[in-house]
């Protein structure tokens, strides 16, 4: 398959290929009519839903153990416990990284979250083969990610069309204008503008901003990565963002939970500043953390970092 969009290979195509010889190995396990099977006894969780009703910030909270950019993100890492936090805290939605290698994910990671949580669960892996779209929906999973840069133009509607008759919704991630293009050609797709560099692992919102304009008003559009602070959000929104997946800032946080409500701007009409909402002892503490007690860092307007102590 060529890989189009990946500079020099990189760590893309080395995960992308990878992930297809975990599914050669999958398949002699599991066969695929077993997992449709499980499939179709699923209860479905819209996330095109969740994006666009209800009111306030929509954030697609992740949930990942590490990652090539951060390395370690959470030692403890108890997904169950950080789905039920966030969902206190009013994500509309839970990411789950399953990719084992460089983010030390897992199925039944997965399958922890579809258990502990009434938010859609979207299944954030390195897709390329129908077998682990089936895998998504046999787990749970009620969205699957597509990532328009590891796939041919046929392969990405092949993907698309398989997850659409399995009832998933599907998230379709571009980091250009040309891949943008190819994620709005797929009718219902919810369209993600990932503001990674493929090449670098660096992040600069201005590739969020630069694409919003291209994105059609009665398009659902997730800006993804290097959210950081409440201000940026607000920005994104005014420039037509229906919902923002954030992973980092939330779980090198020691209490995700905070960190979701200061970036929604809950119970503040104001930017978030260090020192407010504190918590009260002990009531929160718990359902925050994941289950891990410390302290968590989120940043304010002014690139602050504000902080929520125990």
């Amino acid at each position: 398959m060529t890989q189009h969009g990946i500079p020099g290979g990189g760590v893309l195509r080395t995960i992308m290929a990878e992930r297809r010889a975990d599914t050669a190995h999958a398949r002699g396990r599991v066969p695929l009519n077993a997992l449709r099977e499980r499939a179709a006894r699923r209860r479905h969780h819209s996330l095109a839903e969740a994006l666009t009703g209800g009111g306030g910030t929509r954030i697609i909270a992740e949930l990942k153990k590490a990652s090539p950019s951060a390395g370690l993100l959470r030692r403890a890492y108890r997904p169950a416990a950080l789905a039920r936090a966030y969902e206190a805290a009013g994500a509309c939605a839970v990411s789950v990284l399953t990719e084992p290698r460089h983010f030390l994910g897992r199925g039944e990671h997965l399958e922890a979250v579809r258990a502990a949580t009434r938010l859609p669960v979207l299944r954030k892996d390195f897709i390329g083969d129908p077998y682990q779209v089936a895998e998504a929906a046999a787990w749970g999973a009620d969205a699957v990610l597509l990532i328009v840069a590891a796939l041919e133009g046929p392969a990405l509607r092949r993907l698309f069309a398989e997850a659409r008759t399995l009832g998933l919704d599907v998230l379709v991630e571009a980091h250009s204008a040309r891949e943008l293009e190819l994620a709005l050609a797929l009718p219902g797709a919810i369209v993600g503008v990932n503001s990674r560099n493929l090449k670098t692992l660096e992040t600069s919102l201005d590739t969020a901003r630069s694409l919003a304009g291209r994105i059609p008003a009665e398009r659902i559009s997730v800006a993804e990565s290097g959210i950081r602070t409440r201000a940026e959000i607000e920005d994104l929104e005014a420039r037509g963002y229906r919902g923002f997946l954030i992973g980092e800032t939330l779980l090198r946080s020691g209490r995700p939970g905070a960190a979701v409500r200061a970036l929604r701007g809950a119970g503040d009409a104001g930017p978030v500043r260090a020192g407010q909402r504190q918590e009260r002892a002990g009531r929160r503490a718990n359902v925050d953390s994941g289950g891990e007690m410390g302290q968590t860092h989120v940043l304010d307007t002014n690139g602050r970092r504000a902080a929520w102590p125990n």
